[in-house]
């Protein structure tokens, strides 16, 4: 069993590392304080190739595999967790439409993904009535001719203001439950689509999460992705690469935490001493470090799994549930090794400890994620 990185995989991550240091990190607290979308830096990471890294080249794709995909995950969500979540939604979506999508919706869809001439995409489930129950989801589309009509309210979505193309979830058949639900492809602009005001979170600020509003809202029957009635299984096969990218980001914000915390507790000096030297604070940072190469483990581990076209659904769950509360764990012990200090903005951690905090709620809460994780292991009861 080998668990060093291929020399493809190191070349990456020092280009990311590379990237995220002098054009991220600087731009990180800015965005949160201005809640402002980080657009221009988006820009960049799609010449770099980071929004369509799984899709294969002839798609406009950079035809990476997971391992690379979660890497860059993590030294991206480092920098700045409002810039990650963008990152990881849209390369969810650009992987979505080349998964199910017919060549028509690859060639027109994904190569403006992947070269950011959109600046995100959207994965547009969740809605007033339907959170971690997804199956009871309400926004209709009723085919006419060659067109779907779409009626509901989507809220929560990332990226909603700014994505060019949106995944949609629709009940395109009252009658038959979850396994009525479609997904239809809708562009920015269209019609009949409105665009709610941006929500005022705690943390990942930079982030745009807004609602959608669809009142007879026209698509062409075209933009149908796979066949009616295959809705529910295409945004949960999503759901699971996407775990990959939430627990990959937490991984991020777990070590900026780790790093910070380092750095502040052997500049610290309190009892003729740096507080690195008492053992309270040496505790709190070994367990954020073994708490990290865990995370980090479990992440790569579920990217394995993904990239040798086995089931990952378990492995990224366990993944994204870790990952998450180990970082949010890591981010209160910053906050308090630290002290008062890392209750104000002149330190990052205070960031840190609001943007980890939606980690555990998005792409699944944690409870969703065990209930997952059960039924893999004991089967559905």
């Amino acid at each position: 069993m080998n668990f060093e990185l291929q020399e493809e995989h190191r070349l990456l991550v020092d280009m990311v590392r590379n990237f995220a240091d002098k054009e991220l990190v600087p731009a990180a607290a800015e965005l949160d304080i201005q809640e402002r979308f980080p657009e221009e830096n988006l820009k960049k990471m799609a010449e770099l190739g980071l929004m369509a890294m799984t899709v294969p080249e002839e798609y406009g794709g950079s035809g990476m595999d997971n391992v690379s995909f979660a890497l860059a995950m993590m030294e991206v969500g480092r920098a700045c967790a409002s810039t990650a979540v963008t990152m990881s939604v849209t390369n969810m979506v650009a992987e979505g439409i080349y998964r199910f999508g017919t060549e028509e919706q690859k060639r027109k869809y994904i190569p403006p993904i992947a070269s950011g001439e959109y600046a995100a995409a959207s994965f547009a489930l969740t809605e007033p009535w339907a959170g971690s129950d997804a199956g009871a989801i309400k926004t209709t589309a009723v085919r006419d001719g060659d067109y779907y009509v779409i009626n509901g309210e989507k809220i929560f979505i990332t990226s909603g203001a700014y994505a060019g193309v949106m995944m949609v979830a629709v009940v395109t058949d009252k009658s038959k439950g979850k396994h009525g639900i479609s997904v239809l492809l809708v562009e920015q602009g269209t019609p009949g689509l409105t665009i709610g005001k941006a929500e005022e979170k705690m943390g990942q600020r930079g982030s745009n999460t807004v609602s959608l509003v669809f009142e007879d809202c026209r698509v062409p029957a075209e933009n149908l992705l796979g066949q009616e009635g295959d809705g529910f299984k295409i945004m949960l096969a999503d759901l699971d690469g996407g775990r990959i990218g939430i627990g990959s980001m937490a991984c991020g914000v777990m070590r900026a935490c780790l790093e910070e915390s380092i750095k502040y507790s052997k500049g610290r000096v309190q009892f003729g001493r740096p507080i690195s030297q008492f053992q309270a604070i040496q505790w709190m940072i070994a367990d954020m470090a073994t708490d990290l190469e865990a995370a980090e483990n479990m992440v790569l581990r579920a990217a394995w799994l993904k990239d040798q076209g086995v089931r990952f659904t378990k492995a990224a769950s366990m993944a994204k549930l870790f990952a998450t509360e180990a970082a949010n764990r890591a981010a209160y012990k910053a906050v308090q090794i630290h002290g008062g200090y890392g209750y104000t903005r002149e330190f990052p951690v205070e960031r840190f400890y609001r943007d980890i905090r939606v980690t555990t709620l998005y792409e699944g809460t944690s409870e969703i994620q065990r209930i997952v994780i059960a039924r893999n292991i004991l089967g559905r009861l």
